[in-house]
């Protein structure tokens, strides 16, 4: 061993004691408050004098019960922090640190030493660090800059110096297995060893191989709009989860992990991404679909289509007459035209339009609701829109009042009355009790007791009235949403310029839908946006931060929607334009209209080209297969070529599927994914493996990310990675229209390892772009 070597080992072993003194005083001190924590709780009243006799009795309650749960807030938090400290602790047992940098600052003249690692660690005074956490400012060094002239950025003001040098280590089980001085930005050594390795259920954060152009995106803190568009594999995600813990590393006194939402593309990719926070000593932030919050939004009013549902339509549907209708429909209603049209309907609603529903009382109405729209249209049409809807519903509590009078007298109200139990009839004594001020056991007078009761029982039953008139749900939004279909010319009084030319069919089929109680996918944010616009937006201001995953899925108007849903966050996308497989795509071929959200100003975009998650191999291969792609640049780790192999019929298709499944199984290949057009194909082609052991068939609800074999739809697979790919079918047949190309190329991208393609009868078309000696040829 040389002795810069042992050294460093001397040093690891030093820290390592530290570490451990450390976790030992910590777990004294996390048992000690838990303990405390749990008295509290137990003993929690016996300290509270609760006392309500007199106003002075009842203050002084209040003040104990307040002072109580201020001390069990304290207790808890302490102990949260000690046991998140303790959990940062035993973590770096396993790997302290991972780099260092000799940083000379301008104006002294040694170079401190600066250990980098996923957490701090000082000694026991507190005042000397031994290692930095890899998100404080002079950690960005490490990342940024080869050795020579560098600088940070820090509250007080940007620090400038010099990188003497900079070094990685491999530490495992408390020894240095390999260390190195290296000139690059992070050696490719470490992240060979990273790339190499076989996937499991979750993603992991790398923090020891973040790329300088990622750490521009992790540590990016200006403006409203970061948009990121990355090629895939470029690590996109890690580091936008990576952001996630920066931020709330850099806020962590004004920011939490609840206050930031990671919208996802499914379920399933929620699972394998929930590790790398928590890896990172943080809390996992809110995740969700933008499905889930629809099916939120409005799972009570209509059988609402997914978005993957509309895409299996659009993928399997080619040969339906309704299909290109359908396209259309999917690509006029996801624009910003559609946005702007929807907006200007709205306002024309404060003129003529509004729809409303009978206030019905016992299967009589007693407000219609054309009574309801005159009101609506006659009152002071100078006042805002919304503050009219105040005025009509304090108006519907009016003649709520009224009806409530005449109603009291009616003989239901009598027939009530008789049928109240003797435990009804004490539970509403007792209420009038309390609410009118009756004294003694019984009612005084046999007239009061019957007009009381007579009261108190209608009241009741119009509650739910009431409650409607308060949510606004006596507004017809549904027949206000058809309406705008009913008529097709009538879209020309709202918008300019011209319709699809299947604008007609595109009506009829709408409404065909609202009327069936069924909202198509497309239609789903306008119709929300629609009520929001009418009823008053329920925003969100606690979420400070929205990172929305596989960009390129979502539509102008839903960005618009998401804009004015959470107006006090700021905003992180990330999608690749190359894995656009969603019929609106085409509408929007980069990320440019996206800048009008915040302004030019607010927005910032970093583009990522090189890709880490594929051998160079399969990079070479697959960047022939989209427009643009010669910009996306391999990370040098080998790999075998992809290969084709083209067959006569399925069933030695499935021969030659179950076979290779057993060779990549017999090389240790963790996950095998073999990858379909559709959830239609896949469940055909798990159909004909069933033989294969323990293969499992992905669905669009499936919640976990599986290990093994799956089959699975290449939609289902964004976002995804697999050690290897099989393409179940690469024909002209089944990959022949060009609006497949994306899919295609987004199923193939999926490989780390290897990639192997079958073809029932002539290949793909796409495959004729590809580099030339990129794909090898195999005839069965």
């Amino acid at each position: 061993m040389n002795t810069e070597l042992r050294q460093e080992q001397e040093r690891l072993d030093s820290v390592m004691e530290t570490i451990t003194e450390q976790i030992s005083k910590l777990e004294d001190e996390t048992a000690q408050l838990r303990k405390e924590v749990v008295d509290i709780r137990k003993h929690f009243w016996d300290d509270v004098k609760v006392n309500i006799d007199t106003f002075d009795d009842y203050l002084e309650t209040i003040i104990s019960l307040r002072q109580q749960a201020q001390v069990l807030s304290i207790s808890q938090s302490t102990h949260r922090q000690a046991f998140k400290r303790l959990s940062a602790l035993r973590r770096m047992q396993e790997v302290p640190y991972f780099g260092r940098i000799d940083f000379t600052e301008e104006g002294t003249s040694a170079a401190e030493r600066i250990y980098i690692g996923i957490s701090t660690l000082t000694d026991e005074s507190g005042e000397k660090f031994l290692i930095y956490d890899w998100r404080a400012p002079v950690s960005s060094v490490y990342y940024d800059y080869p050795p020579g002239p560098a600088e940070y950025a820090t509250p007080g003001g940007v620090i400038s110096g010099m990188l003497e040098k900079k070094w990685q280590y491999i530490i495992r089980g408390g020894i240095i297995k390999l260390m190195f001085d290296t000139s690059l930005t992070i050696g490719d050594e470490i992240l060979q060893q990273v790339l190499g390795k076989g996937t499991d259920k979750h993603m992991h954060s790398i923090v020891a191989t973040i790329q300088r152009e990622q750490n521009r995106i992790i540590r990016h803190d200006r403006g409203r709009l970061l948009i990121v568009q990355g090629a895939a594999g470029s690590g996109k995600t890690s580091a936008a989860l990576q952001r996630i813990a920066y931020l709330l590393y850099k806020y962590r006194d004004r920011l939490k992990a609840d206050q930031i939402i990671l919208f996802s593309p499914n379920s399933m990719f929620n699972s394998y991404v929930s590790n790398v926070l928590p890896e990172l000593g943080e809390e996992n932030m809110q995740q969700v679909t933008f499905q889930e919050y629809l099916d939120h939004r409005l799972s009570n009013e209509f059988q609402g289509e997914g978005p993957y549902e509309q895409l299996e339509y659009v993928l399997t549907a080619a040969d339906d007459p309704s299909c290109r209708t359908r396209t259309a429909s999917i690509r006029f209603k996801a624009s910003i035209r559609f946005f702007e049209t929807i907006k200007t309907y709205r306002e024309s609603l404060e003129l003529s339009g509004m729809l409303f529903k009978d206030i019905i009382f016992r299967g009589k109405p007693i407000v219609t609701a054309k009574q309801i729209a005159e009101r609506f249209y006659s009152s002071d049409t100078s006042l805002r829109f919304h503050n009219r809807l105040e005025k009509l519903t304090d108006w519907l509590n009016k003649q709520l009042d009224e009806a409530e009078k005449h109603e009291r007298t009616k003989p239901w109200v009598q027939e009530e009355i008789e049928l109240l139990s003797n435990e009804d009839y004490h539970k509403a004594y007792t209420h009038l009790r309390k609410k009118r001020g009756f004294k003694g056991e019984l009612f005084d007078d046999y007239e009061i007791e019957r007009n009381a009761l007579g009261r108190m029982i209608v009241r009741q039953k119009l509650k739910p009235l009431r409650k409607r008139i308060r949510t606004l749900r006596f507004i017809d939004i549904k027949g206000i949403y058809k309406q705008f279909f009913a008529d097709p010319k009538r879209i020309k009084l709202w918008m300019e310029g011209e319709t699809p030319e299947e604008w007609e069919d595109i009506c009829l089929s709408t409404v065909k839908m609202l009327d069936e109680g069924k909202l198509f996918y497309e239609d789903a944010t306008p119709f929300l946006f629609l009520k929001e616009l009418i009823k008053g937006f329920q925003t969100n201001v606690s979420i400070k931060h929205v990172i929305v995953d596989e960009a390129q899925d979502y539509s102008p108007f839903q960005f618009e929607f998401l804009k004015r849903l959470f107006p006090s966050a700021r905003m992180t996308v990330l999608g690749d334009f190359n894995q656009a497989i969603f019929a609106h795509a085409s509408e929007t071929v980069d990320f440019h209209t996206l800048t009008g959200l915040y302004g030019p100003d607010e927005t910032d975009a970093i583009t990522l080209t090189r890709s880490y998650r594929s051998t160079r191999q399969i990079v070479e291969f697959t960047r022939g297969l989209v427009p643009g792609g010669e910009r996306i640049t391999a990370f040098e780790r080998d790999g075998e070529r992809p290969v084709l192999t083209q067959l006569s019929d399925h069933a030695e298709l499935h021969r030659c599927i179950v076979s290779k499944v057993a060779d990549l199984r017999n090389r240790r290949y963790n996950t095998i994914a073999i990858i379909c057009k559709s959830a239609a194909e896949s469940t055909a082609a798990y159909d004909a493996l069933s033989g294969v052991e323990e293969i499992k068939l992905v669905k669009s609800g499936s919640i976990e990310y599986e290990q093994g074999v799956v089959v699975i739809p290449a939609y289902l697979a964004k976002g995804i990675e697999f050690d290897a790919v099989i393409i179940y079918d690469a024909s002209a047949q089944v990959y022949g229209d060009e609006n497949l190309r994306r899919l295609f190329y987004t199923a193939c991208t999926r490989a780390m390892h290897h990639l192997q393609l079958y073809s029932v009868g002539e290949p793909s078309p796409f495959l004729c772009n590809v580099a030339p000696g990129s794909l090898l040829l195999s005839m069965n």
